[in-house]
């Protein structure tokens, strides 16, 4: 313990400092969930799927969970089945092996089922592409209403990406079906 301790007095506060821009970027994120709760006028449940991503874009969706970004804290949170939520978020090219499971994913979520496909391998097939293992991007196997690019892409984009498909869910209701 009091090598530890040691160790500790020696190397001091190992964490970056507060990035410049923090107040900005925890300002746009408090306007998007209120924007949010206002479209839908109830909390927003999502279900994550990875499809075979790195994890990059999963390590990103998660940081939306912590202190900064407080997701839950503001009304927007994750669920474990597709029968509760009300988004789905979609990571990495669609392997093969999972299509199916997306499709029953997607198949088992309540209408109006928003898509979200996050990642440039959600949104094209990113350096995957399609091959003997990979579909490719998520629209080849679901109907997609918001891609967010970058490898992974920021949480703030993300958020972002999230709004944009619950703005589309007005506009949609309100369209005669076909």
């Amino acid at each position: 313990m009091l090598k530890l301790m040691r160790q500790i007095a020696r190397v001091g506060i190992a964490t970056e400092p507060v990035p410049a821009d923090a107040g900005a970027a925890s300002a746009a994120a408090a306007t998007i969930h209120d924007e949010i709760l206002a479209i839908l006028g109830k909390a927003l449940a999502i279900r994550q799927v990875d499809a075979g991503s790195c994890n990059g874009c999963e390590l990103e969706i998660q940081a939306l969970g912590n202190p900064y970004y407080n997701l839950e804290g503001h009304g927007i949170r994750f669920v474990a089945s597709p029968r509760h939520a009300d988004l789905l978020l979609v990571t990495g090219p669609v392997s093969r092996n999972m299509a199916q499971a997306l499709q029953r994913t997607y198949d088992a979520t309540p209408a109006p089922k928003l898509v979200v496909a996050v990642g440039d391998c959600g949104c094209d097939g990113g350096i995957f592409g399609e091959s003997y293992a990979s579909c490719g991007p998520v629209s080849r196997v679901i109907p997609v209403d918001v891609s967010v690019p970058g490898c992974p892409p920021q949480p703030l984009d993300i958020l972002r990406g999230i709004l944009l498909a619950v703005r589309r869910l007005p506009a949609r209701a309100a369209a005669p079906s076909a």
